[in-house]
């Protein structure tokens, strides 16, 4: 099996790797603008991936990790505004999940929002997360 490789290309010379490429699309369509986000957090969202699924990602699951990656950095309300109320829910419910489990890959997306300042202090808040 040949690993996966992400690239963020190099003074115009070499594109960006493909994964890169579907998660900027998946954060767009999550209404989060993916220059927001700074490369070496989208980097590791993408290593992360490659960690769960060393294959290949399913379909779907580029839009669902810019959904729960978009409610941590928009918030509850900006994100239901954007996105809607059963999205907002599911992205809670995958929250509550992630906590009550410890080391799950939806976890590890909350945490490395948490690591990289990135997320709502509502969010903070409302989950009593910590980094530590």
């Amino acid at each position: 099996m040949a690993q996966r490789r992400s690239s963020l290309g190099f003074l115009g010379m070499f594109g960006r790797s493909g994964d890169l490429r579907q998660l900027d699309a998946a954060l767009r369509g999550a209404d989060l603008h993916p220059a927001l986000v700074p490369e070496g957090v989208k980097l590791t969202i993408v290593n992360l991936m490659k960690d769960r699924w060393p294959e290949e990602p399913p379909p779907q699951a580029y839009s669902q990790v810019a959904q729960l990656f978009s409610y941590c950095i928009a918030g509850p309300e900006t994100f239901e505004r954007a996105q809607g109320l059963l999205q907002r829910l599911d992205a809670e419910r995958r929250i509550e999940a992630a906590l009550e489990t410890g080391d799950s890959f939806d976890a590890r997306i909350v945490l490395m929002a948490l690591h990289a300042k990135l997320i709502n202090a509502e969010v903070v808040e409302r989950y009593g997360l910590a980094a530590g």
